[in-house]
């Protein structure tokens, strides 16, 4: 498989791509270093997702390659649309529960998930807050957009150009991407980073089998993450 962005735009040394990882990975965990106590983690997540969101454009402009071609356009079909974003969340939820079923036959040992019991106070006390949620839920949507975008639209690409000397390129990007995604959100092995890299995995695919759009992906996502807020009202 190959990127459509190679229709229009030359192609690329693989090994810039590289470099163009390297420092784009760095900085992401680097800057997840810095966490400002008096703004809260909600305002945290967006620094760390704006703060990488400029490396990605500067990139891109280096590379000439626009978010346009990485997926972030207008949907030919609004319906087709919303049909991949309900297989989407479709395909998040049997994934998760199959690990569910199956985690306690694994070959090998998960640390603790203490994320479960930490989740509340990161976003306050929720617990029949309506006020609260609703002054929050547009932020948890901006960081479902950039996350898509960042994540699915450039990591992906960048990962699937590094390794264009490969047959298999696409299923390198697709499952690197969802590791780095999981491990991201727990920086351990953990349940928490293994059911969040599922979510990745299943994004990745959608976002490769059904055209490249980042919108559907992007639906999903906000979906899924009001539903997950919504359980802790």
């Amino acid at each position: 498989m190959h990127l459509d962005i190679t229709k229009k735009k030359p192609a690329h040394n693989y090994k810039s791509f590289l470099i163009d990882l390297i420092i784009y990975i760095s900085i992401m965990f680097l800057i997840r270093e810095v966490y400002f106590e008096r703004i809260g983690f909600i305002a945290n997540g967006l620094f760390w997702s704006i703060s990488t969101l400029i490396i990605a454009i500067w990139r891109m402009k280096v590379r000439q390659i626009t978010w346009r071609e990485l997926g972030l356009k207008k949907p030919k079909n609004a319906l087709k649309m919303f049909g991949v974003s309900f297989l989407i969340v479709v395909g998040v939820i049997v994934s998760i529960l199959a690990f569910e079923m199956l985690k306690d036959y694994l070959p090998f040992s998960l640390v603790s998930d203490t994320s479960v019991e930490s989740a509340p106070s990161k976003f306050g006390n929720l617990k029949d807050n309506w006020k609260l949620f609703f002054s929050i839920i547009p932020f948890v949507l901006i960081e479902s957009f950039l996350e898509e975008i960042l994540d699915r639209g450039f990591l992906l690409n960048w990962i699937e150009r590094t390794f264009s000397m490969t047959s298999f390129a696409t299923l390198i990007a697709v499952v690197l991407q969802a590791a780095i995604f999981g491990f991201r959100h727990s920086n351990d092995f953990s349940e928490r980073s293994i059911t969040v890299g599922l979510i990745g995995l299943v994004m990745g695919i959608a976002y490769v089998k059904f055209g490249r759009n980042l919108w559907p992906l992007i639906i999903a996502h906000c979906f899924l993450n009001t539903i997950s807020m919504l359980d802790r009202v």
